[in-house]
């Protein structure tokens, strides 16, 4: 049996500290937790049961490094990246559809129940976006209200218009990602104490 490692990181953000765990074993890095910081004890409570018999330690990771990336708009940073997040199957359809959404553009929770036809399951996937243990690289931040209104967020709606913000400013002027990423003012990454 492979032994696991859990390593945690903090990265500074203009709207706040956010959290990630990445598991750490021969298979690989899988990131298995990530959200604000002041929300990460709730999403993290799962992984934590989980991952109980791993060892929890602060440490950088390629994963913690895509985040740093992103928030310096490399928007096309988590499209690598190895999710590894525990839910039902439909939970699951629902963040592979998350995935799916480019950045900077937004779908409405009827357009994603529609696209993992399930039209009729709105509130599912409103259900399914709050149980996403891993922010930011399962982007729930893209789904808004059909009115086209931001809605819900787990981080907070200004956290989550925020992020919006954010991609749609580092968008290209072609649609395209923008390649060569610009530093944001107070993102700051530093291994966090488990």
């Amino acid at each position: 049996m492979t032994s696991t490692t859990v390593r945690t990181t903090s990265i500074e953000t203009p709207t706040g500290a956010v959290r990630i765990a990445v598991a750490v074993d021969d298979a690989g890095e899988r990131v298995v937790a990530l959200a604000f910081a002041d929300h990460f004890d709730r999403v993290s409570a799962r992984v934590r049961a989980r991952f109980a018999a791993a060892e929890w330690v602060a440490g950088e990771t390629a994963a913690s490094d895509a985040v740093r990336r992103y928030l310096g708009g490399e928007l096309a940073a988590f499209d690598e990246v190895e999710v590894d997040a525990t839910g039902t199957p439909f939970q699951q359809q629902v963040w592979d559809a998350l995935r799916a959404i480019p950045a900077g553009e937004t779908r409405s929770y009827g357009q994603v129940a529609a696209a993992i036809g399930s039209p009729g399951a709105v509130r599912a996937v409103g259900t399914a976006n709050g149980a996403n243990p891993v922010w930011l690289v399962v982007p729930c931040h893209r789904v808004v209200r059909s009115d086209g209104s931001v809605g819900g967020y787990g981080g907070g709606p200004e956290r989550k218009a925020w992020l919006l913000d954010h991609e749609r400013s580092t968008k290209g002027a072609n649609g395209t990602d923008v390649t060569s990423p610009s530093p944001v003012a107070g993102v700051k990454v530093s291994p966090d104490r488990p």
